[in-house]
């Protein structure tokens, strides 16, 4: 009897293992679904705009650094593609020290590529004031329906290219009648948006600016 049971404890090390329950199989596939949706819900609440393409124009010097970096970083954040313009290729230096090298030289644009075009402020950016391929840049990407934006004393380009006629619209206070000239309705706000068109008074709104084009981007 003895022999018997010890041939059986022996015999009992071949015998065939329990099958995995069907409901733990779904159970970890539906964890796993869950997990995976939850996940790109989440990634997609954090970059709203993924997938969108800005171009931030800004002079070869001088440019206000807050004006192109703040509102590029928050448009980054929010999945945004990023690329910078101007009128060289070469280093461009900020009033305040910053160090840009440009993707690509502003003539080149073809608003087609792009969902937004941003004109950054600064001293150095009069150099767009009466710029004809400037000028014809932004019209283009008005008429095709693109946001357009510009901060500080960038609207100036925006007024002289026809954009701000009869357009509520902001602007650093020492081109207030620049733009009131050429038809804008001043509202003095820190940032104005006027249907596809965003202006901002300055590097202070850089934040807002920034934030504006986004939820812009977003409709």
């Amino acid at each position: 009897m003895k022999n018997r049971q010890n041939h059986m404890i022996h015999s009992g090390g071949t015998k065939m293992k329990k099958p995995f329950p069907v409901y733990q199989l779904l159970c970890m596939s539906f964890i796993l679904f869950t997990s995976c949706f939850f996940h790109n819900t989440e990634a997609n609440a954090m970059q709203p705009i993924k997938g969108k393409k800005v171009v931030m124009i800004i002079a070869k010097n001088n440019f206000r650094d807050e004006e192109l970096l703040e509102p590029k970083a928050i448009l980054e954040k929010n999945g945004a593609s990023v690329t910078i313009a101007s009128s060289s290729l070469k280093e461009s230096t900020g009033m305040l020290g910053a160090k840009v090298t440009p993707d690509m030289i502003f003539t080149d644009i073809s608003v087609d590529d792009f969902d937004a075009v941003i004109f950054v402020g600064g001293s150095g950016s009069s150099e767009y004031w009466e710029n004809a391929t400037a000028h014809k840049i932004a019209k283009d990407a008005n008429t095709a329906n693109k946001i357009v934006g510009a901060i500080c004393i960038a609207p100036v380009t925006l007024a002289k290219a026809g954009l701000l006629k009869g357009k509520k619209a902001t602007t650093y206070s020492s081109t207030v009648n620049d733009i009131k000239s050429q038809g804008a309705n001043y509202t003095g706000a820190g940032v104005e948006k006027d249907g596809n068109i965003i202006t901002a008074d300055g590097p202070k709104s850089a934040k807002k600016f920034g934030e504006t084009i986004v939820k812009a981007l977003q409709q």
